[in-house]
């Protein structure tokens, strides 16, 4: 990372100092590429988590057909991200997907809507619903054993209070422990997002949907500048370090954990 090492010129081997860390604090692509990887890694959790909760409130309690259900939901998790980017794509088609059919259903009418390539909004849309869907389950998941965990006589002391009283009083901070550690695991992991943007827009259009991940690979891997992609992939790491002990100072401490 202290070095210009370009492939696509053998022999470029030139020490650099810290030249490729301050080309990246230049580089308008690292900023976009951050600001696409932050929002999709807030809403997608955020989604993920009210789904989860929601789901598991009414699992939580006898169900017919649970034992059936729950393995079903857990699927996606369960799917490698490259096949479900795959699969995903092939829904979002303009022509032959079934997002489009459905919308023809819906209303009435002809609806061809360009999801993917074409624009930017409609591009991180398609990817945020696409890594929902597969990982609200894994925060469905902890949720359902934190509210299985919460102890019984806990629970009984909510009698006669209402569902919100209940879920604000009782269940939430009873969740707490849990819930923040549900966060700070999928946060982790959703920064990293790259499988989804590789297989569904690969940055595009232009470079308005890349992600910090896919444009360190860009770098290295297309570009071949390798001095540069280790010098984001360190900074990438630093930044994640640097969230990860900020909230485990201040959340994770705060719940005794």
């Amino acid at each position: 990372s202290f070095q210009r090492r370009d492939l696509m010129r053998p022999g470029t081997n030139e020490w650099v100092g810290f030249a490729n860390y301050a080309k990246a604090f230049r580089d308008d692509r690292v900023w976009n590429a951050l600001q696409n990887t932050i929002g999709l890694t807030a809403l997608s959790i955020a989604i993920e988590f009210v789904l989860g909760l929601g789901l598991a409130l009414v699992l939580i309690d006898e169900l017919r057909g649970k034992r059936f259900i729950i393995p079903i939901l857990v699927l996606p998790v369960m799917m490698v991200p490259v096949i479900v980017a795959l699969i995903w794509r092939m829904l979002w088609d303009n022509q032959y997907g079934a997002i489009n059919q459905i919308l023809r259903i819906i209303t009435g009418h002809d609806v061809n809507i360009v999801w993917l390539l074409t624009d930017k909004n409609r591009s991180l849309f398609a990817i945020l619903v696409t890594q929902v869907w597969q990982w609200m389950p894994f925060m469905f998941l902890i949720l359902l054993a934190g509210l299985a965990a919460i102890p019984q006589d806990v629970k009984d002391a909510a009698d006669g209070a209402s569902w919100w009283q209940s879920l604000r009083d009782i269940t939430l901070p009873g969740l707490a422990n849990v819930i923040a550690v549900a966060i700070l695991f999928r946060t982790l992991d959703a920064f990293k997002i790259f499988d989804l943007v590789f297989m569904m827009t690969k940055g595009q259009p232009g470079t308005s949907t890349e992600t910090i991940s896919w444009y360190i690979y860009d770098r290295g891997r297309q570009a071949l500048e390798m001095g540069y992609a280790s010098a984001l992939s360190f900074l990438f790491l630093i930044f994640v370090t640097i969230l990860a002990t900020v909230y485990v100072g201040r959340v994770l401490k705060g719940h005794n954990l």
